[in-house]
This record gives structure tokens, sequence and C-alpha cells, in this order.
């Protein structure tokens, strides 16, 4: 990919923001994990990791955006000093003119429409970046809450396919979701 998506996307409607990953976010990503443990293990294999193992995640999310491999942001809340609610990421592993996003938030952030709004940004960037033309949105089966999303913004569910199980919640089929680039300026959000 020759081009990037903004480093920092504004979300007034949900009193958020989504901005880049960067070294410093170290104590507020793990203390954001830490508290939330229990909400994110059913479906995050992740949630267990150490500090070390986010910081890991920290430096390899900033080599990607470097070699624009992939785009992972934070969720910080504006009203607040901007403490971690979650992380998201523009995924480029599902072809040259598509893009996977994934997302996350803590417990205390859920059920105030951040994750949605999140995921409609994260498809109009993806949309802004040259060649894509379709989004897609992967979940467990199980995962009723993530599923929401995609349904709540007008994705379709394309295929469900046979997945390893990773995390404890899992069932191991993998929800497939799918926006077209046309698709998506119907609905308004591209």
């Amino acid at each position: 990919m020759d081009a990037a998506p903004p480093e920092r996307i504004e979300l007034p409607d949900v009193g958020a923001v989504l901005r880049r990953t960067q070294r410093d976010d170290l104590d507020a990503l793990q203390a954001a994990i830490e508290a939330s443990r229990d909400h994110l293990r059913p479906f995050m294999p992740w949630a267990d990791q150490s500090r070390q193992d986010t910081s890991d995640f920290i430096d390899l999310s900033i080599k990607e955006w470097e070699d624009h491999t992939g785009f992972g942001y934070l969720v910080v809340d504006t009203d607040d000093d901007e403490p971690v609610l979650g992380g998201c990421k523009i995924h480029l592993r599902v072809g040259p003119d598509a893009t996977e996003i994934g997302y996350w938030l803590a417990v205390g952030a859920t059920g105030r429409g951040i994750v949605t709004a999140t995921a409609a940004a994260l498809a109009v960037a993806s949309f802004d970046l040259p060649g894509v033309v379709r989004v897609e949105i992967h979940c467990d089966e199980a995962n009723v809450r993530s599923a929401a999303v995609p349904r709540r913004l007008g994705f379709r569910l394309e295929r469900i396919e046979g997945d390893h199980v990773s995390a404890p919640g899992d069932v191991g089929r993998l929800m497939i979701w799918v926006i077209g680039r046309s698709e998506a300026g119907e609905l308004g959000f591209s």
C-alpha cells in the first residue's frame, strides 16, 4: 500500500477519537486491558497478555504503520485527557482491493455507540485508500456483540467458514461480513 489513512479521526458524536498508536501509550493501553480482562477474555486471545506483550504489540503497530502494512489506532476519550477506551485496526490481509477492520472496547466504554462509530470511521478511511473497494469484518459466530456492529452498519454476511478456536468463547465458525464501496455510499458512510 502506497498510502496511509489519517493518523487521527474524530468521532464527535460519541466523544471519542481514533489516533495512531504510539510508544508512550504503553501504560494507558496496559491499564485498559487489565481493567477489562474478564470482558475481553472470551473472544480476544491476547486478553491475558503481559506488559511486555503489550509493548511488543505497540512496536509492531508502529512498524506496520511505517511500512504501510497495517494501521492500528487507539480509541480514546476526548473529554477525559484521552484515556484508552479500546483499540482498532485496518488490516491489509484480505487482498489487494480490500481491508479487514477489527475493534475492541474496554468494559466501561460499551453501550455508547463508540464501536459502531469506530467501525464506520474505519470503513470510510479504508475506502479513501487507493484501490480499496471492499471492507470486511471478521468475528467468531459466538461473538454476538461484535457481529451486531456490521449488521447495524449495513454490512452483509457473506459467509461463515470453519476456523480454529483461539479464545475461550469461540466456537470455531468465522463470520465474514462485507460491504462494497457503492453499498457504503448508499448507506451514507463512505
